[in-house]
């Protein structure tokens, strides 16, 4: 039956059965029939088609309401149970982070906790705190916003510079405050909120949006006008900071958050990889 809730709140996130059988790694006939196992134990219709979508019926939207939080909640039971008291730390890190300075700070945290076992998933800012949420994941290392969840702890660990990459990286005459048009992240990642009002301050105007900053690095590159991106973005790219200009001093930067469900940072492992990732990530 826990199988058959989670396929339904899945499925209500997903909107396809093609998505939720890629989340959850089972046959789109599998979904099916989960789905219409629970229709038949509660004698109501749960779903309707929509198109090529599917959405919750009246009844299906009332169970998910009710079983979500029943269905996170034993998640984080069986993390706890099971994963800490094998030494192992489930993380969510956002892709950015993980694919530049991320991968060398959790390995210098691997150093000082050689005990623990480490799994990492890197997803967008935005999947990580939902599945911190749902009980997925243990602990999150992402931007966003700080007031995710009234049950979700949040604080800073680095404020990462973000920089100008010039098209095609020629040289600009540039002076911070002056009008100019960027390509940079989009409304839905977790760093644009965090960015967008000092982006109005210093007359930066969002031009073109794209769904990762490496890609907006990459076009800048290309020459496909200038890239506001993060600092170790750039530099995973190979790009001297003479190449750059550099915003942190003008207020300009994205907090890196660590997140986690206030009953998992209470787990004194959780706390230790807190303190170490904390110390460490202002100097990576």
């Amino acid at each position: 039956m826990l199988e058959n809730l989670e396929t339904l709140v899945t499925l209500s996130k997903t909107g396809t059965m093609m998505e939720t059988s890629t989340v959850l790694k089972i046959s789109q006939s599998a979904v099916s029939k989960r789905i219409a196992a629970l229709e038949k134990y509660y004698d109501r219709d749960l779903i309707e088609r929509d198109g090529r979508r599917v959405v919750l019926t009246h009844h299906g939207t009332q169970l998910v309401e009710k079983v979500r939080p029943l269905i996170s909640e034993l998640r984080e039971v069986f993390l706890t149970d099971n994963a800490l008291r094998k030494g192992k730390l489930i993380i969510g890190v956002s892709e950015a982070i993980l694919a530049s300075w991320g991968a060398r700070l959790f390995g210098r945290v691997r150093e000082e906790m050689p005990e623990v076992e480490f799994t990492f998933h890197a997803q967008r800012s935005p999947v990580v705190l939902d599945r911190i949420r749902s009980g997925e994941y243990m602990i999150g290392i992402c931007t966003g916003s700080s007031n995710a969840d009234t049950d979700i702890l949040s604080e800073i660990i680095r404020l990462e510079p973000m920089v100008i990459l010039p098209s095609s990286l020629k040289p600009l005459r540039y002076k911070v405050g002056d009008e100019l048009d960027v390509i940079t992240i989009e409304s839905r990642s977790g760093a644009w909120a965090s960015i967008e009002e000092d982006m109005k301050r210093l007359n930066l105007r969002r031009q073109v949006s794209l769904e990762s900053f490496f890609t907006v690095a990459q076009m800048a590159i290309a020459g496909f006008g200038h890239g506001l991106v993060p600092a170790g973005v750039a530099a995973t790219l190979g790009v001297a900071k003479r190449q750059l200009i550099a915003l942190n001093k003008s207020g300009l930067n994205r907090p890196v958050r660590f997140v986690a469900r206030k009953s998992m940072f209470a787990q004194p492992l959780v706390q230790s990889f807190y303190a170490s990732v904390s110390d460490l990530a202002k100097s990576v």
